[in-house]
Formats: structure tokens, sequence, C-alpha cells
């Protein structure tokens, strides 16, 4: 399978348990968290296609995606009465997905040839609006507006990070999981010590 593969479904299973979980703190109905894991999973990569003109939309054309998505969600309601702290998987998760979809749309603004902060912006949305679709459904206000630095600037961070180490030389494969993890670790650090940019007031 190649890596391009696993950075896709890795970000879809992690935005699918995100956006179930995120509906189950909200007490949805098993259609209300359906349609929540999709939003989640797949509202930033169609911003994305929508953008740079891959229509029909990928999921659209591509079964296995919704498949993947369902599987995911049923069994996040199956073992939903193992997890202890609700919040804290939900951010594991959600930060696990913003790495994965960040690289996603880094890449595919790679193949079709956009400059370095075309493709850093790309792989932003990518991994922010499904998550920002999912806050304004659950009437909450996105993180992405109200705690920004937990959101997009990791994916930002990450980006650039990422055409960094192109310049380095480095074996793809590694470039592409140390970005994963810059994400994933900025966010969670900025969670864990309450971190946020300057507020007007």
């Amino acid at each position: 399978m190649e890596f391009f593969t696993i950075i896709n479904i890795g970000g879809t299973i992690a935005f699918a348990i995100s956006g179930t979980l995120a509906g189950i703190r909200k007490q949805l109905d098993i259609f209300g968290l359906l349609v929540i894991a999709f939003v989640t999973s797949i509202g930033g990569g169609t911003i994305r296609d929508i953008l740079i003109g891959h229509l029909p939309v990928r999921w659209l054309l591509d079964s296995s995606v919704i498949l993947l998505i369902t599987c995911t969600f049923i069994l996040t309601i199956i073992l939903k009465n193992h997890i202890d702290k609700l919040d804290k998987t939900l951010t594991f998760f959600d930060s696990l997905g913003l790495g994965f979809f960040t690289l996603r749309g880094i890449q595919e603004g790679l193949a079709i040839n956009l400059d370095i902060s075309a493709c850093v912006i790309l792989g932003t949305i990518t991994a922010c609006f499904g998550g920002l679709i999912r806050d304004i459904l659950l009437n909450e206000i996105p993180y992405l507006l109200r705690k920004e630095v937990i959101y997009a600037t990791p994916c930002i961070i990450g980006g650039l990070c990422y055409f960094l180490m192109k310049q380095l030389a480095l074996p793809n494969e590694l470039v592409d999981l140390l970005t994963i993890l810059i994400i994933f670790g900025i966010r969670l650090l900025a969670v864990k010590m309450n971190l946020t940019l300057p507020k007007v007031s």
C-alpha cells in the first residue's frame, strides 16, 4: 500500500472517530452521529477539491471512503463505553486527523504545481474545514475561530516544516511522517498548556 493511501485512510479514520465522539458529547441520535462523522471526514477534502477543480469530488467516485467512514463510525459507537475521558480522546483523534489531512492537502497542491504558500493554505483548509463545519452543525463556536492556535496554526507550522525538510533531502516518507508528528505534537502541547493567540478586546 502506498504511503499516500495510508495518509488518506489514516486521516479519514481519525476524523470519523473525532466527529462521532463530538456528536456523542452532544447526545445526537444515530443518524445525527453518522452525519457528523461524514462531515468531519470529508468536509475539508470536499472544499479542497472544489478549489482546485477536481470534480466530481473524490469521495463521490470512491465508495470505499463511504464504507471506511461507516465502519469507523460503527466501531466507535460499539467501543464508546470503553472510553474513559471523551474530551481527551476527541482531542487526540482530532489532532491526528489534522496531521494526516494537512499533509494530504499539501501533496494535492504539489500535484498541480502550486507554490509553497498555496500548498500550505490548501493543506490547512483540508485539515481544518471538516472540523469547522462539524462545530457549526453542533452549534459550537469553531475551534478555528475560538482557539485558533490549537487548530490552524499547527497545520501552517507543519506545512512550512514539510518544505524545509524537503530542502534537506530527507527520504520522502520520513518527511511525511515527521510532518504529521509535528502537527500532532504542537496541537496536543497547545491543548495541554492552554495556549491561545492574542485576542483583541
